[in-house]
């Protein structure tokens, strides 16, 4: 569907809205063409406060009778279809800016943190720029790439946020050793059964430029790692 077919739609339900508050009964939902309807216009709805920051009901309302009538319109249809597509490019170069904008911070605060956090105490740092703290040592035999391992995890990016915790959850996670980013295989193979360490992972070998979509990982973000090896399962 196109934007304007798309904001046709919306016009039409607003409208059928400003019907309602000028006294017309609220319908019950009865039968399926009903749900069908009532459904339609919850899906615009959330489409629309999802688009619009701002919006003005009652223009948007006066544009849809204008057209119906035919009188008084105040565009022409191809204006107002130019006007609809340069909002939504302008709208979404403004996103893309300021997700650019967010992952150059992330990236600043994290090179930061990981150059301060070099010099403490028991930190030991890797070729890749992994940082980590043996919390404690192990026993057992350490993962290499073929291995199948069970953890327990904690991590936070570098202001506390926890992102993801099987500590939290009350249950360990099992997964393969390459299954994961590159930081955790690498400070997987430096864990011997049993063990338990911190890992200070830059962005460049954990999510980069490109973190799950909505998550609490932002692009470029540095994340910490609780850690315990519990065992090499295969």
């Amino acid at each position: 569907m196109n934007i304007m077919k798309y904001l046709s739609l919306v016009a039409l339900v607003l409208l059928m809205g400003s019907c309602n508050k000028n006294g017309v009964t609220k319908k019950p939902v009865k039968t399926e063409l009903d749900s069908v309807s009532y459904a339609v216009g919850m899906d615009v709805a959330r489409n629309v406060k999802a688009s619009f920051d701002e919006f003005d009901n009652d223009l948007f309302v006066q544009g849809f009778t204008n057209v119906i009538d035919s009188t008084d319109i105040l565009l022409e249809e191809a204006t107002a279809q130019q006007i609809v597509r340069a909002y939504f490019q302008k709208k979404q170069q403004a996103e893309a800016t300021k997700r650019q904008e967010e992952a150059q911070k992330n990236k600043e605060e994290g090179e930061k943190f990981l150059a301060e956090n070099k010099a403490k105490d028991g930190v030991q740092t890797t070729e890749s720029g992994l940082q980590y703290i043996v919390l404690k040592e192990g026993t057992g035999e350490k993962p290499t790439t073929a291995s199948k391992v069970k953890v327990h995890y904690h991590g936070t990016l570098i202001d506390g946020t926890v992102f993801d915790s099987s500590v939290d959850r009350g249950e360990p996670t099992e997964f393969g050793v390459t299954q994961v980013i590159k930081g955790w295989t690498e400070g997987l193979q430096l864990m011997k059964e049993g063990a338990k360490y911190k890992f200070f992972i830059p962005s460049d070998i954990a999510y980069g430029a490109s973190p799950r979509p909505g998550g609490a990982i932002k692009a470029n973000s540095t994340l910490i790692f609780d850690v315990e090896l519990l065992e090499i399962v295969e």
